[in-house]
């Protein structure tokens, strides 16, 4: 017998919390591949950011750096990473790990 489609709550996945990170796992990040249109090191602070709680976030952006990426590579019109994160008003504490690490805004 062939099961319906799941709807609503039946098909979300239950959120992990408290896991553990370990700095590897943080690293994995750095090798993310972006899809065509998008720079590489922007593409790997939006997968952290959209992937990451706080804690995770501020420990990874150091790994970033380290790593020798840019804090500050822009989109085709001029805006950064920053620029997107200020745009969400319940990432006030990203924004502020990113600023604090040497980000900065663009053109938006």
């Amino acid at each position: 017998m062939k099961e319906g489609k799941k709807r609503g709550a039946e098909r979300t996945q239950i959120a992990t919390r408290n896991e553990e990170w370990s700095d590897d796992r943080l690293k994995a990040f750095l090798a993310l591949e972006p899809p065509e249109d998008l720079p590489t090191d922007y593409n790997i602070l939006l997968k952290a950011y959209r992937g990451m709680t706080i804690d995770l976030f501020e420990r990874f952006v150091p790994l970033f750096v380290e790593a020798g990426h840019d804090l500050n590579t822009t989109l085709e019109d001029g805006s950064t990473f920053l620029d997107q994160v200020k745009r969400h008003r319940k990432s006030v504490e990203y924004a502020e790990v990113l600023e604090e690490a040497g980000a900065v805004t663009g053109k938006s």
